[in-house]
């Protein structure tokens, strides 16, 4: 059966938790899902993990090689993937059960291309819960705010590979929001649709690059936000500046008209990597 969703898990020295991530796909009982994990040629036993796994599971392919970072990784998943829906997998995150059957049920009667994502679980590595991800606010202008709920991660996201023929790949110069930019990019061209179910699970791991990146290159982090500022403001119709200046001056205690808006705005695209990460 020729796969109709393909998981894309990026991965590098990711030994102590592939098995559980592999385990989660399978638990899913898609038929027509396929697992293709990206390894950057790892020097833990990532490879060895998955290739046996996947003498067991036909639905599991294995890329080894060296790549230019996350985005890359993604990159080439996107360009080998059989299935015509997308969706990342990192290898500490899960989805919740039966979700890439319901994803299929939903996409049938989608137009292409076509970008839905649902509820999101954010856990401490203790598993407390950390925050509940609620994105129903997701269009351009809304995005470009960050005053609402985005998608944090993409385990709870799902969209048509064909997407990419209007957004681009992923920026691999982006090594910390490229799933933000790639956001903002998509909402330019399409309506993000948002279903209210929890979907996936992202898990915040010690020593793991989104805990550490955030935490030790904040400056890196607003300077990508600053790249993504001018990427949504640029054409951006008298209309959406004006919606834009509504919702910031709701959410801001002083009135700041766009145009010298940049360090506000770069604020506002972190706030949210703030409440999260809890930066000090």
């Amino acid at each position: 059966m020729t796969p109709q969703i393909t998981v894309i898990t990026p991965v590098f020295n990711g030994a102590l938790y592939m098995e559980q991530c592999l385990q989660n796909v399978v638990d899913q009982h898609c038929a027509e899902a396929e697992h293709l994990v990206m390894d950057g040629a790892s020097t833990d036993e990532t490879p060895e993990i998955v290739a046996k796994w996947a003498e067991k599971h036909p639905h599991i392919r294995l890329i080894s090689e060296k790549d230019k970072g996350q985005s890359d990784a993604m990159n080439k998943g996107i360009d080998l993937a059989k299935g015509k829906i997308i969706s990342f997998l990192n290898v500490d995150d899960y989805y919740e059960p039966k979700v890439l059957n319901r994803v299929l049920e939903i996409f049938t009667d989608l137009p292409e291309p076509s970008f839905v994502c649902g509820n999101l679980n954010i856990w401490n590595a203790d598993g407390s819960l950390k925050h509940f991800n609620k994105p129903d606010r997701i269009s351009l202008v809304e995005l470009a705010s960050n005053c609402f709920e985005w998608p944090y991660n993409p385990s709870a996201y799902f969209y048509h590979k064909s997407l990419h023929e209007k957004t681009g790949p992923y920026n691999v110069d982006n090594h910390y929001c490229m799933d933000y930019e790639f956001l903002v990019e998509a909402a330019r061209h399409i309506q993000l649709t948002h279903v209210d179910e929890l979907w996936g699970n992202f898990v915040i791991v010690p020593g793991s690059k989104t805990e550490n990146s955030f935490r030790t290159d904040i400056n890196i982090a607003l300077n990508n936000a600053e790249v993504i500022r001018q990427k949504v403001l640029l054409g951006f119709s008298q209309n959406e500046k004006e919606q834009l200046n509504t919702i910031l001056h709701q959410f801001s205690p002083l009135p700041v008209p766009i145009e010298s808006t940049t360090l506000t705005l770069i604020q506002k695209l972190t706030s949210g990597f703030r409440q999260i990460f809890n930066w000090k």
